[in-house]
């Protein structure tokens, strides 16, 4: 089927697996192993949120290389886990295979399929976890798409299980003094488009000059865009979103997850693009601010979770 004959989500999870395909095997290393450009400290914090509700069963929907999954092996639960691209499924299988799991336990599955929440080939049995998480899914999900993801989380977790979702910080652009800043800027708070549509086009022509004069405010040409490592699209050259905190978790609510907490990691001490006038004094204060409620987090936190419970 050519690609204009795919439907827009189609398109989205087609760009997802061409930009993944070739991590499969480094993904871990790059941004989870000791050379890491920043410590993994959301792996302890998942792991202790996980572990929390004593879980027998738990899923990684979007699991990639077992990023997760291989930090709670031998703590008791069974585990499983999906993902959308087969070179991160091969790893995984790999990583469960090397460590004495049945590696059928990791399938190849879209996370907006609720078929793909269950092991293939079992029977149609119902997805029934205690605790589930999705950890760097949502930048690739459409915002129309979202409640899918959503619902497909509630309906696969027992009453009472834990799920856990992870997302980019969008109000880290208050922070940053970078071209995300002055998307954010444009985008949802002045929201150029709405003024421009009822203005006339000399109005609309205003509008622009002073919005181009805004953006020499901003270090436009900062963070690099990310591109593949071979000819596959970058991680900045697919879908790849930012969520505000406070309007992600109303969705999560909506889903039905109650108690929903935000929590938030991977700090900051200074707007990144000044990290290089002291590279070892900004890493260690962006250590020392590591605390997943403080709310800094909502401005100088790159990432957050949301912790909630199925009803």
């Amino acid at each position: 089927m050519s690609s204009s004959n795919l439907s827009a989500r189609d398109r989205v999870e087609a760009a997802v697996k061409n930009c993944y395909s070739t991590w499969g095997e480094s993904y871990y290393e790059d941004y989870l192993g000791p050379g890491a450009p920043y410590p993994p400290v959301h792996i302890d914090l998942l792991r202790k949120l996980v572990m929390e509700v004593a879980p027998d069963t738990v899923l990684d929907a979007g699991c990639g290389p077992a990023s997760f999954l291989r930090h709670l092996i031998g703590l008791g639960p069974k585990l499983s886990g999906s993902d959308l691209t087969p070179e991160m499924v091969a790893e995984a299988r790999r990583i469960f295979a090397d460590r004495g799991l049945d590696s059928e336990q990791v399938w190849q599955g879209s996370v907006l399929d609720f078929s793909a929440f269950s092991r293939p080939g079992s029977s149609g049995a119902r997805a029934d976890y205690d605790a589930a998480v999705c950890i760097g899914v949502l930048p690739h999900i459409a915002p129309e798409d979202e409640p899918v993801l959503f619902g497909n989380l509630f309906q696969a977790a027992k009453p009472g299980a834990r799920v856990i979702v992870e997302a980019r910080n969008q109000l880290f652009g208050l922070f940053t003094l970078n071209r995300p800043s002055f998307e954010l800027f444009r985008d949802e708070l002045i929201r150029v488009d709405e003024i421009k549509s009822r203005l006339a086009q000399e109005a609309q022509s205003k509008i622009d000059d002073a919005i181009q004069e805004m953006s020499s405010g901003f270090r436009m040409d900062m963070p690099p865009i990310r591109r593949g490592k071979k000819d596959e699209a970058g991680y900045d050259e697919i879908l790849s979103r930012t969520h505000n905190p406070f309007v992600l978790k109303q969705s999560f609510e909506a889903a039905g997850f109650r108690d929903v907490r935000t929590l938030f990691y991977h700090f900051h001490a200074m707007p990144p693009m000044l990290a290089k006038h002291e590279p070892d004094v900004f890493l260690a204060e962006s250590l020392a601010m590591e605390n997943p409620e403080d709310w800094r987090g909502y401005f100088m936190a790159s990432a957050f979770l949301l912790v909630g419970s199925r009803a």
